[in-house]
């Protein structure tokens, strides 16, 4: 941290203290306590048990046999998040990692993973910014685990076998007028301004306008970022009416951004947190321009049509510059760079009707409808072979790499290299007795996955893909007593089937032919998981608390040494335990933490390597806590504390590499004040107290390139001043 950010950060807490002095003082002469209460009360960091489940709408946890939960705008607006990814961070069952040779977050979610690619927004797929999301535009962020193809539709991306995440658009729920100005260490600058009001007879209009714009040097060593988000949502309720137009632009940029470490045959010591490995002329620039069209009308009281549609128009400009170790003692390492250009055109609709009938003792809740999703990307790439030597622990600046050493595609105007279509119908129905104390449910989707490929040399069409398949699921809710819930589930995953190659090496020569595989270049079904799922749910008002024990089995695809005939095989096998507590167990103390310990297991092998081992990147344990503390004898002060824990992770598919566990603790505090007669609320944070080193993750998505080490963040200073009018 330099000097100048060191004073600008105690020159922030300085002014925080005076302000903390001097307000309550200032509540008193305004006799207005009632303003510093409420402004407390609205900044609580909160999960909610409950949110959007997909085909089932809007839904308390305890009626879904599913574990579902909901983070608040205002842990987003307290922790001053970079991303979604460190968002997520609060969630005791996810951990983030990095796609290859991207910055786009990759969330681990029972041991599998997730891509920012499929993390729906507003509940509908290829609506989200792919790779990075600016936090600022969301009221919340929900979070399913487990298989969710019945729910929200197989992910275009081909992820979300362990869970789904849903990012909610801001709309106007409460009138406000909010300026925020914001730093965080070394030198990134931020404002914001969110303004909502509801209007009209009844307020049966709402406007809910978001602008945010963040500029400057992170933590890490002369890594730069910058955020301009704009969000608009319009929102009309009135009657059987209620519809929702949501607009939104993101422009990020990121130079001499680090990514992960590639290593070989054994893991390097972590160098100094705040290390930047990276290169100057590596950046990411991205733009989306994305929004939602949403609409619900009651038939009557029993009855319900929904209807959504959205769309995504992105462009990246992507350099990146990536090392891998060759010597893991002295650092030594050769590093390489590329430039992908992508354009992204998505479209993503849904219908359907929602019908609650009663008779005889039992109640009735169905769902029908369809879903479609349309994906087209444009892109090219100029890859670097000749490479440059760079250290780990002392980094060298290198020129840029020549361009056009080898290209695919137009650099210059980006043309069609892939396009999908997902489509779906689905039904289910939901049998209540005993006054719905027992709950039933059961459904099918029907979905067929359609993609077509093309070549990057002239875009001519190479492949392509069209099978269906179905996926049900069955769920039990028993609710003995009030506030416990007791559940279980069997769903599916879903994704495409992966295409044979032509050639097996069954002697790893590169001397030698490869044999030729006798279904080459054919089109596997849809690779669909099985999810089996028990739990319970305590509500009793002050907190929640919940526990899911699941196993997740899992195809994966290889070529039979023996027939050299490429098919699904082999088994990943994830068998886990959640556990997770939030709430306010007595006034003034709110707590979210909770635990996962995985088991994920590779079964039925090629030819029997690596049968049984631990699957790379899957942490067997982890642990959260994240606690908020109303000083009792200052109200309008708040402490907060995090910690995160991190259990060992296989690095290698052998099992040879390992990572080791790590802890790492965040501080923080938050003070409101009064001036005048409006609320200011005051916030200090610090990530990583300690500036601990450490590696997070590890990730071989792409085995043929080696294991991807991804390294922790440095000490980060965080601090904001937020008034409202």
């Amino acid at each position: 941290m330099t000097k100048s950010s060191t004073r600008v950060a105690i020159g922030l807490a300085a002014g925080a203290s005076i302000l903390a002095i001097v307000a309550p003082a200032a509540a008193q002469q305004g006799g207005a306590d009632d303003i510093v209460v409420t402004a407390q009360r609205n900044n609580q960091t909160k999960v909610t048990a409950g949110g959007n489940a997909g085909v089932f709408g809007a839904k308390a946890a305890e009626d879904i046999p599913f574990n579902i939960r909901s983070y608040n705008e205002a842990l987003i607006l307290n922790q001053q998040p970079d991303s979604l990814g460190e968002v997520l961070e609060n969630d005791p069952t996810i951990r983030t990692a990095l796609g290859f040779g991207i910055a786009g977050e990759v969330f681990v979610i029972r041991g599998f993973d997730l891509s920012s690619d499929d993390v729906g927004f507003d509940g509908l797929y290829g609506i989200t910014p792919r790779q990075i999301v600016a936090p600022e535009l969301a009221s919340s962020v929900q979070v399913i685990n487990g298989a969710s193809a019945f729910l929200n539709g197989a992910a275009p991306g081909g992820s979300g076998i362990g869970g789904s995440v849903n990012i909610l658009p801001k709309k106007a729920e409460r009138d406000v007028i909010r300026a925020t100005l914001g730093y965080t260490s070394a030198s990134h600058l931020s404002a914001a301004v969110d303004v909502a009001r509801r209007f009209g007879a009844d307020d049966a209009w709402g406007l809910r306008l978001n602008a945010s714009a963040r500029r400057g040097d992170i933590a890490i060593d002369d890594e730069f970022h910058s955020s301009y988000v704009l969000g608009a949502t319009l929102d009309y309720t009135s009657g059987p009416l209620r519809a929702a137009l949501s607009l939104n632009y993101q422009r990020l940029n990121q130079t001499n951004w680090r990514g992960q470490v590639g290593v070989g045959a054994l893991i390097p010591r972590a160098p100094d947190a705040d290390t930047n490995y990276s290169q100057p002329w590596s950046q990411i620039l991205t733009k989306d321009y994305f929004g939602t069209f949403s609409v619900e009308y009651d038939l009557s009281d029993a009855a319900m049509l929904y209807a959504k549609v959205g769309a995504r128009d992105g462009r990246e400009d992507q350099t990146t510059a990536s090392i891998t170790v060759a010597n893991a003692v002295t650092g030594a390492a050769i590093g390489a760079g590329s430039y992908v250009p992508r354009e992204d055109n998505n479209e993503s609709a849904t219908a359907g009707i929602r019908i609650k009938l009663e008779g005889g003792g039992v109640s009735h809740e169905i769902n029908a409808g369809v879903a479609v999703n349309w994906q087209l990307n444009r892109n090219a790439y100029d890859f670097d072979f000749v490479g440059y030597a760079t250290n780990l622990y002392d980094p060298v600046v290198a020129p840029r790499p020549a361009p056009n050493q080898f290209v695919g595609g137009d650099l210059d105007d980006v043309f069609p290299i892939s396009r999908s279509r997902l489509s779906s119908v689905f039904v289910s129905n939901t049998l209540g007795f005993w006054d719905d104390r027992i709950l039933i449910t059961g459904g099918l989707r029907l979905q067929e996955i359609k993609t077509t490929s093309y070549s990057y040399a002239d875009g001519a069409r190479t492949g392509g893909y069209k099978e269906s398949a179905v996926t049900p699921v069955i769920g039990l809710v028993v609710k003995p007593v009030e506030g416990v819930s007791l559940y279980a589930n069997r769903i599916e995953g879903l994704i495409a089937g992966a295409t044979a190659p032509a050639g097996y090496d069954d002697d790893n020569n590169p001397l030698t032919e490869p044999l030729v595989v006798v279904n080459g270049g054919a089109a596997l079904p849809p690779v669909k998981s099985k999810q089996y799922e028990v739990g319970g749910k305590l509500n009793f008002g002050r907190f929640n608390a919940g526990v899911a024990l699941f196993r997740i089995d899992k195809p994966n695809s290889f070529v039979d040494p023996v027939t050299i005939v490429f098919g699904n095989y082999g088994t990943q096998r994830n068998k886990g335990v959640e556990i997770t507590l939030d709430g306010e167990p007595v006034d003034g103390l709110r707590i979210i933490s909770g635990l996962t310990i995985l088991d994920a297991k590779l079964r039925r092998t090629e030819a029997g390597l690596n049968e049984g081992n631990d699957v790379v990147g899957v942490p067997e344990l982890l642990a959260n806590a994240n606690i908020e503390w109303d000083l009792p004898f200052l109200p309008a002060l708040t402490l907060t504390g995090r910690v995160v824990y991190t259990g060992q992770q296989a690095a290698n598919a052998t099992n040879t590499l390992e990572l080791s566990s790590w802890t790492r603790f965040d501080l923080g505090a938050r003070y409101v004040a009064q001036v005048g007669q409006t609320p200011l609320t005051l916030r200090f944070y610090v990530d990583n107290v300690a500036d601990k080193r450490y590696w997070a993750t590890a990730y071989n998505a792409f085995s043929a390139f080696g294991t991807r080490l991804l390294q922790g963040g440095p000490r980060t200073f965080k601090a904001s001043a937020s008034i409202e009018f």
